[in-house]
């Protein structure tokens, strides 16, 4: 387990995001966008490898994930130990592929997501904002939709004053690895994405980056309550 410097001292109007899933594609992109900010956005971001991105309102924790669960969730606890959070953006997710097996997948895609909320909640954050998946249903036949499903269920027992579910349909973008079906996939997104309209348009592949935008646009917001996110919104979301 190792971190960077701590972060400056913050003042009243600074927001402290602890941003989970940020060597992803669209949790990179989060990133970028909130160093880039004119606004005073200060990050941690938890990770499993190293972070290229640099900066003085960046501090990156990379925790070991071959450690055994149980010193893990300690370790990240002792790192995150005297930090204090506002807001909590999640983009963690991994591929039936790469976990290997239903139980790997769960791990992350419901339970390593719920225990950073635990852990954001703790650190005082009073505001949620995940990625979720288009589709999401605890009903649902297809195992990927029902883990969405049961983070999003995980998450309103964290009694977040407010929670943002962004539920993007297939990720346009680049990613730092090869995902042979998703690849041919968004090729065929401009061909299909025109052919869903009406109820079936949420269901449009839409650009990571633009996820990313809409994240960062309601870290900006205030209030309360709990709100779900699609393609129209995102896209307006990430435009204003």
């Amino acid at each position: 387990m190792q971190a960077r410097l701590p972060l400056p001292e913050t003042d009243a109007q600074t927001r402290r995001v602890l941003l989970t899933g940020a060597s992803g594609l669209v949790g990179g992109q989060v990133l970028k966008r909130l160093l880039a900010s004119g606004e005073p956005f200060e990050v941690v971001a938890p990770t499993r490898t190293p972070l290229m991105a640099q900066s003085p309102r960046l501090r990156n924790i990379v925790y070991d994930s071959s450690t055994a669960e149980r010193r893990t969730d300690s370790g990240l606890r002792r790192s995150l130990a005297g930090l204090k959070a506002d807001i909590w953006i999640c983009a963690l997710g991994t591929t039936m592929g790469k976990a290997g097996n239903q139980a790997a997948f769960v791990a992350v895609d419901r339970d390593l997501v719920l225990k950073f909320a635990a852990l954001s909640r703790a650190l005082g954050a009073r505001h949620a904002i995940l990625v979720s998946s288009v589709g999401a249903d605890a009903k649902s036949g297809n195992f990927y939709l029902r883990v969405k499903a049961e983070a999003e269920r995980g998450l309103a027992e964290q009694n977040f004053p407010r929670v943002d579910i962004l539920r993007p349909g297939l990720l346009l973008g680049e990613r730092g690895e090869r995902r042979p079906g998703e690849h041919l996939a968004q090729r065929l997104a401009p061909l299909y994405n025109p052919l869903l309209w009406g109820p079936l348009a949420r269901f449009r592949a839409i650009e990571a980056s633009a996820v990313a935008g809409a994240a960062v646009s309601l870290a900006r917001d205030g209030g309360s309550g709990w709100f779900v996110h699609e393609y129209a919104s995102l896209r307006k979301l990430a435009g204003r």
